[in-house]
């Protein structure tokens, strides 16, 4: 069978979306006893990030934007070119008169729960506009899909609560971390924390300030703007906010400043390598979100012995369980008492043990798996 997988999103271009592409790519490409052939589709900037690791696995440019009018009329051109058994869409983006099978990954319904003109740049005319191409793009993807990937039951039950048509076609096929840390040299770690200004001392090795770490973006939903209340409540402890700078941390950003809230930093993108001296070192992760369909940073900073503070809202709980401590998202009392509970305490040790644990029963290998199975399931439709 040959099998084509939108790439587009593949690898840092992508974000949370590139890192599940790469990493589905990656491991499929390591599973032995698979005799599909694979087509990966991939934009200008990331075609060269990709280098094919088995020649049953090709690349092909396909440099249509995301959400734009050649994504939806010449990238199915391109597509019906190719002679496709089967394509993979890891995001909702379907073009909609692509007449092959497909099935398609939908990671959340974040828009369908929080359409907001505060989440988008654009005039509220525009950004209503795009919000209904964006329904109809998505319900046209989940009615049209041979299979629907789901990266949680949370967001299982999520779409078949909304599409209710598409029950019996969604599979949940977790994501996961990776089984091993990003280590930074020492030289490059002072370099790092003395930019960020975390340096305590001089000493050697390291002694940094505390800080406890936010790793995404600073949409609406992701509920950052409760840190405007719980930050000075912990005047000895840095918030450490990274992500790559754009319209939503300049604007909170500037609310923080208004405020003379001093405590609150921002580090901008950082990459894996310095991301990972970040986790080893904060005292504890905090995630505020309102809505999460997987909430991969979490299990990240677990995989890095990092205690975590988490909503109890979307999927988090269940896919953190018992190795995290939850708050009330809509209470900055709740998420303080929960800070104080993991800053203030002796009881990180057990706490650390349990986010090792967790972490470890996710596995990407397993996901492709999962994936491949499902692809030779359509092959004997």
């Amino acid at each position: 069978m040959k099998i084509g997988i939108d790439a587009r999103f593949y690898g840092s271009l992508g974000k949370g979306l590139g890192r599940y592409t790469e990493k589905l790519i990656t491991y499929l490409e390591a599973l032995s006893g698979d005799t599909n052939t694979y087509v990966i589709f991939l934009r200008h900037e990331n075609y060269d990030e990709y280098q094919p690791a088995h020649p049953r696995f090709t690349k092909i440019v396909a440099d249509y934007p995301w959400y734009g009018w050649a994504e939806q009329l010449l990238f199915p051109l391109l597509l019906w070119r190719e002679r496709l058994d089967l394509i993979h869409f890891p995001h909702f983006n379907v073009p909609l008169f692509l007449g092959k099978p497909f099935i398609v990954t939908i990671h959340d319904l974040i828009l369908l729960h929080f359409p907001t003109v505060k989440a988008s740049e654009l005039p509220p005319f525009l950004y209503w506009l795009k919000y209904l191409a964006y329904r109809l793009v998505i319900t046209s993807a989940i009615r049209r899909a041979r299979s629907i990937i789901a990266v949680s039951n949370f967001t299982k039950q999520d779409i078949e609560t909304i599409y209710p048509a598409a029950k019996g076609r969604v599979r949940t096929t977790l994501e996961a971390v990776d089984p091993y840390c990003y280590w930074l040299d020492p030289v490059a770690e002072r370099s790092l924390f003395q930019t960020l200004d975390l340096i305590a001392s001089d000493t050697v090795p390291i002694h940094s300030k505390r800080f406890v770490l936010y790793v995404g973006n600073a949409y609406p939903h992701k509920n950052l703007e409760l840190l405007l209340r719980v930050a000075p409540q912990f005047h000895d402890i840095i918030f450490l906010c990274v992500g790559k700078e754009d319209y939503f941390y300049r604007s909170f950003r500037e609310k923080v400043q208004s405020m003379k809230i001093n405590n609150i930093r921002f580090a901008g993108y950082v990459n894996d390598q310095s991301l990972g001296a970040l986790y080893r070192r904060a005292t504890a992760y905090l995630f505020p979100s309102l809505y999460e369909g997987f909430g991969l940073p979490g299990l990240e900073a677990m995989n890095y012995g990092l205690p975590v503070v988490a909503a109890s809202a979307g999927s988090l709980s269940e896919i953190y369980a018992e190795a995290a401590l939850y708050f009330d998202p809509l209470h900055a009392d709740s998420c303080i008492t929960s800070l104080r509970q993991v800053i203030d305490h002796n009881e990180n040790h057990e706490r650390r043990m349990r986010g090792f644990g967790r972490a470890a029963q996710f596995s990407w290998r397993g996901m492709a798996i999962e994936t491949l199975r499902l692809y030779n399931r359509e092959r004997r439709k």
